[in-house]
């Protein structure tokens, strides 16, 4: 019997983790899961996993909390132990966090420090600390923004921490190539979710004038997301690393 790769999916309670954590247990990876404050939307997609054929737990994760990191890794080691039988897993999704729409002229230092701690401090370290319990020949996916290269404003700070995470994402592909560890990024468009307060999804206006500058025709779903990111968990993508993969509709063209 073949065993299965495992996966750790920060975010996973819901919208893009929620897919990505379902799309890895169809390609027949097993999933830990983290959430910030929904246990029981996240248990709840530990049910659908199991449902699956898959095996999955929910840990609690703060992602800007860098000094939490220790203790969940704790977590992690025990689960690794008791539900899946191992003291490794395989790949490493950072997807976990919020945004931010606000003017450039108006962003606080604190506000700044928000983005800077879930969307680049956090997962800078997280990674970090995640090597020792990653396997060799496995897989890092960070998710980026297509703002990195459509410019709409109100998202500096947020862009600002997802461009950085793009060239992190060189940097460690290149120093964890001696591991064989491969290193991708993927940036989804507008997507309708209950990201940023549901604003693609929720106000037409928005969602109207993003879809018209979409050669698709269209603003994304999470289900458009999930597929790609599974995607880069599998043996098939063996060859691909150090790419920015922009899944967007064609946005901005």
């Amino acid at each position: 019997m073949s065993i299965s790769k495992i996966a750790l999916v920060t975010g996973g309670s819901r919208g893009l983790g929620k897919d990505m954590a379902q799309n890895l247990a169809k390609k027949g990876l097993d999933v830990i899961l983290t959430y910030h404050s929904q246990q029981a939307e996240a248990e709840g997609v530990v049910a659908e996993i199991a449902a699956l054929g898959q095996k999955a737990v929910a840990i609690q994760l703060d992602a800007s909390n860098v000094g939490s990191f220790g203790g969940f890794f704790e977590q992690v080691k025990t689960a690794l132990r008791d539900t899946f039988d191992t003291d490794r897993f395989d790949f490493l999704i950072n997807n976990a966090g919020t945004g931010l729409y606000q003017p450039y002229d108006q962003v606080t230092e604190q506000q700044f420090d928000d983005m800077l701690n879930i969307h680049f401090k956090g997962p800078y370290f997280l990674t970090q600390q995640a090597l020792p319990l990653l396997h060799d020949g496995g897989g890092i996916v960070n998710i980026s923004s297509g703002l990195t290269r459509i410019i709409i404003p109100n998202s500096s700070a947020y862009a600002s921490m997802k461009a950085a995470m793009e060239t992190l994402t060189k940097y460690q592909a290149k120093e964890l190539a001696s591991r064989r560890i491969r290193v991708n990024i993927v940036a989804p468009g507008a997507i309708e979710t209950d990201f940023g307060g549901g604003r693609t999804r929720d106000n037409k206006e928005v969602n109207d004038h993003l879809a018209s500058l979409t050669a698709l025709g269209r603003v994304g779903l999470p289900t458009d997301i999930g597929p790609v990111v599974a995607f880069l968990c599998t043996p098939e993508a063996g060859w691909v690393d150090a790419q920015r993969i922009e899944v967007s509709g064609g946005q901005s063209i």
